[in-house]
């Protein structure tokens, strides 16, 4: 699909609303009894120049439209740190390290540690944003993009971030930074954009829960110089942590990576949903679901390819993995409707995951009202409109 003229992204801007209706789940209008994500509508429109500027206008809780043309670049925007780090993967060559901010790195207390100095951006600095915002690109060769700093939204709700790039924020450090990090937000659309070269996670939610979040179209490049298996794969794509997140992934590109696709879950008493949906798994030299205590999964229509395994098969969560037709049948008793299933092309397999209580517990309308394209157009569909370039 070719790149929209600016009239067209203009319109982009102000039909957001639409567009939500059409691709977004638990973020779109009405997604469980909630009202709409609407971003900045009925805001003023603004388009920064400056780092101070971008960080100005993110930062409040008024309604407004912020349109990026340009590189904001943020690597020695807060200068650098001095600091150590550690190296608990023995592998080569570069290995990610371990900083010393990082809570885990007393795991290995006799551990060598090391003088270094990084981007203070990315790894104690991040772009602070509050309600009520659309972030939208206009792209110039596609690259309007904030780099070296990612996004920060905690307890701030009706957010679109849509069309930007988020790169190179302290890729050889683990804390380097997280490209997006949430906790206890709601209504926030994450769609079509491309994220890469992250210290840490690509998406992260906190322990204070982020509900209505969507994730779509977006294209997740972990294609790094430095990894924790030295393979050129990312391992740390999506960690959802939230006491009752309730999450919807679609139709997404999750490239060269190796692990955490998502990891979710992991503390008793928690209750979180996630519904999987139509994302394309191309290149993953580790795992992709990892479902752990108090999560519950609906993984359809995703299309794995070469991918080492696909499910960590941990029956600590609650997952209903579609793999046959039989499988697929079973999810009219609870969602009023026929599941797609997923396939596994050149990949491992994946044991029987048909827990009914992931069905029961995402019995939810948006999920019954929504219907996934069949999987065998989802690398296709994925490939030609996930990424910058591309807002429908």
């Amino acid at each position: 699909m070719k790149s929209f003229a600016l009239t067209s992204l203009i319109l982009a801007v102000f039909g957001a609303r639409g567009a939500l209706a059409v691709v977004a789940e638990w973020g779109q209008c009405g997604g469980i009894g909630y009202t709409g994500t609407t971003g900045g509508a009925g805001g003023a429109t603004v388009t920064p120049t400056t780092q101070a500027e971008l960080i100005t206008y993110l930062a409040d809780n008024t309604a407004r439209t912020i349109i990026l043309t340009k590189i904001f670049d943020f690597t020695s925007y807060y200068g650098t740190t001095s600091g150590q780090a550690c190296k608990p993967w023995s592998c080569s060559p570069n290995p990610q390290m371990l900083l010393s901010t990082s809570p885990l790195t007393q795991a290995g207390p006799g551990s060598t540690k090391y003088n270094v100095t990084y981007n203070t951006a990315g790894a104690s600095k991040n772009l602070v944003v509050g309600s009520n915002k659309t972030i939208l690109a206009i792209l110039l060769m596609h690259r309007a993009c904030s780099k070296g700093i990612g996004l920060r939204m905690n307890g701030v709700s009706n957010i679109i971030i849509q069309n930007i790039q988020i790169t190179d924020l302290n890729p050889q450090y683990v804390w380097g930074g997280d490209a997006i990090q949430m906790a206890g937000a709601s209504k926030i659309w994450i769609d079509h954009n491309y994220i890469a070269r992250v210290g840490r996670q690509f998406i992260v939610t906190g322990f204070d829960p982020v509900s209505q979040l969507t994730i779509s179209n977006n294209y997740f490049d972990g294609r790094s110089t430095y990894t924790t298996g030295c393979n050129n794969m990312h391992y740390w794509v999506w960690l959802f942590a939230g006491s009752a997140d309730t999450i919807t992934v679609m139709q997404n590109h999750i490239y060269s990576t190796a692990g955490r696709g998502p990891h979710i879950g992991g503390i008793s008493g928690y209750d979180q949903k996630l519904h999987l949906v139509n994302n394309y798994y191309n290149t993953v030299g580790g795992h992709a679901i990892d479902s752990d205590t108090s999560s519950h999964i609906l993984a359809e229509g995703n299309y794995f390819k070469s991918v080492t395994t696909p499910d960590t098969n941990n029956k600590n969560g609650l997952e209903y993995f579609v793999q046959t037709v039989a499988d697929a049948s079973a999810c009219t008793s609870y969602l009023g409707r026929v599941c797609e299933w997923n396939r596994l092309e050149s990949s491992g397999t994946v044991s029987a995951r048909l827990d009914s209580g992931a069905l029961t517990s995402l019995a939810q309308t948006v999920v019954k009202n929504l219907k996934p394209m069949g999987v065998a157009d989802v690398p296709a569909y994925v490939l030609a409109n996930a990424g910058v370039g591309k807002v429908n």
